[in-house]
């Protein structure tokens, strides 16, 4: 990640870890199935970039085994404590707090480059996206995967009463904020044309979109706990309709089963290249 203080899901806030266990819900089986998808990972040389949690380092430490390496870098090491927790055929991990935009790579010839859910945060995101390409060795694979909340900007699709107006209403107020500290709200869907301008070849993608489930809830409660403040400081939401949001995300086991509110995510784009051999 960068040091810019707009960030706005800072990860030091106690709701990041509730954040990060949910997107591993979500997205960690997809993630895995697409950088495993050329073949085992056993071996290889990867780059794990802004991880923010721990799931994803100690599932590729896991791939690649010992002789393998995996190298994991944020700006904010926090959650990163024993990524390598994969078992005794983990690979050697190393953590290393880095600043994307701002430094040097930590080294290059990689077989694996990936950023889940990073570049979108960035205003230099295109320059950042050229300097994970070139870390790559020529035959190695870049996979970048973001979001694209302009492609599905609305938190309930199925907005059928007042609980899915206001979860909408207040999923806007996310995107709004998120606006302000220089996110691209579609950039998902740049990608592809994004690959290719670095010099990759062989490039593809897909989307992933999750339409309801409990991590869905957990994860829209985990960052509107996180950004209650920035919400009503601008107007956004009052406390009370926060308050009323979150109560309409809990289990509850006196409501009706058609009164349960279906939350979702902004599309996930999965992109990948290969870098050429010559």
């Amino acid at each position: 990640m960068t040091a810019d203080k707009a960030y706005l899901l800072d990860n030091r806030q106690r709701e990041a870890g509730r954040r990060f266990e949910a997107f591993a819900e979500l997205f960690d089986p997809w993630t895995l199935g697409h950088l495993e998808r050329p073949g085992p990972l056993t071996g290889l040389r990867c780059w794990e970039v802004g991880a923010g949690g721990p799931s994803l380092p100690a599932a590729l430490a896991a791939r690649v085994g010992t002789t393998g390496q995996v190298l994991v870098t944020d700006l904010d090491t926090t959650w990163l404590t024993g990524p390598a927790d994969g078992g005794p055929d983990s690979a050697p991990v190393r953590v290393l707090r880095h600043d994307v935009v701002r430094e040097e790579p930590p080294g290059g010839d990689f077989d694996l480059v990936h950023a889940r859910l990073v570049l979108v945060h960035l205003p230099e995101r295109a320059q950042v996206l050229r300097t994970l390409a070139a870390a790559v060795r020529p035959g190695g694979r870049l996979v970048i995967e973001d979001a694209d909340p302009a492609l599905q900007p609305l938190a309930c699709p199925d907005e059928r009463g007042p609980a899915q107006e206001l979860a909408n209403r207040i999923r806007r107020g996310f995107r709004a904020l998120l606006a302000e500290r220089g996110a691209d709200l579609a950039f998902g869907r740049t990608l592809p044309a994004l690959l290719r301008a670095a010099g990759l070849r062989e490039v593809a993608a897909e989307a992933y979109f999750p339409v309801t489930s409990p991590a869905c809830r957990e994860l829209e409660a985990a960052t509107v706990r996180q950004l209650r403040e920035q919400l009503v400081a601008a107007g956004l939401a009052t406390p009370a309709e926060i308050e009323e949001h979150l109560a309409n995300l809990r289990e509850d086991p006196d409501r009706e089963p058609e009164q349960e509110l279906d939350v979702t995510t902004a599309p996930l784009i999965t992109c990948w290249g290969r870098r050429p051999l010559r």
